[in-house]
């Protein structure tokens, strides 16, 4: 999709969360008499982002940033600063906080447990990179040539972090409140609150939530082993509950380990208490 078809969709959608507070004057920045739109070095463009974010903003610099990929920056020496992931870091902590909000206000009468585990659903992986194509951030991520050969656009852990870092964006630049509407209005648009409370698929929340019940600390989770090349690594992991391995699972990504061993761990527990 071209940068004005991007644009229309973007815009149609925020119109949408929004109402008609929303839609541009006619003669404002985005309207035909609104002159050239400001591009960054790396060609992101402030109309698409203000789209996308709902809300004009103030320095374009913070969402090229959120944007960039580290798939940019390999084969060149580099700090680890010049990629998404610091933000990608803010945006999670905010992200958190909202979500943290929204559910503690909509669901009054339920248990930390149930709030934890909720929690996890609207924020994980899949989640987010949902998130991230409702709003067409996916056409603006910012990455290599190879990645995007690669289906990099399509790849959920790519779009879940540009997302969240998109988030930290929005808290540097506007504020913490303007973060919140942000936030919120993805999750109006993208989220039934009352099935994601509902969902019963997400283990490590499950296993969080069983925890608490039997009054012990958060479950961790251990790297027993990484085998294989970068391109196709198997992950082992072990869920450690009161400082003991109850279960333990092997997958392609850590995160996915990370649920095969909650699984395991619940399971084992449950049997336990039997």
């Amino acid at each position: 999709m071209d940068s004005s078809g991007l644009l229309r969709r973007s815009s149609r959608l925020v119109r949408s969360w929004l109402g008609d507070a929303a839609a541009p004057p006619p003669d404002g920045p985005w309207g035909e008499n609104g002159g050239d739109d400001e591009v960054s070095e790396r060609g992101v463009s402030r109309r698409a982002v203000e789209a996308v974010v709902g809300t004009p903003v103030g320095d374009l610099g913070l969402y090229d940033h959120a944007l960039r990929h580290r798939s940019l920056f390999r084969g060149h020496v580099s700090d680890g600063t010049e990629s998404n992931e610091r933000l990608e870091f803010l945006g999670d902590a905010v992200l958190g906080a909202v979500t943290a909000e929204v559910l503690y206000r909509t669901f009054p009468e339920r248990s930390e447990g149930f709030l934890t585990r909720t929690r996890a659903t609207l924020v994980n992986g899949k989640a987010l990179a949902g998130y991230a194509e409702a709003i067409g951030l996916d056409a603006l991520i910012l990455m290599s040539d190879n990645m995007e050969a690669s289906a990099g656009r399509t790849n959920r852990t790519i779009l879940a972090d540009a997302f969240e870092a998109v988030v930290g964006a929005v808290y540097l630049d506007l504020g913490f409140a303007a973060a919140r509407r942000f936030i919120n209005a993805v999750l109006e648009q993208c989220v039934d609150l009352g099935v994601a409370a509902a969902d019963r698929s997400n283990y490590k929340s499950l296993l969080l939530e069983h925890v608490q019940g039997l009054g012990l600390a958060q479950p961790t989770y251990e790297t027993i082993s990484e085998e294989g090349p970068s391109h196709d690594r198997t992950f082992t992991v072990a869920a450690v509950v009161d400082g003991e391995h109850v279960g333990q699972g092997s997958a392609r990504s850590k995160k996915a380990a990370e649920q095969v061993a909650a699984r395991e761990a619940l399971a084992a527990l449950r049997q336990q208490a039997a």
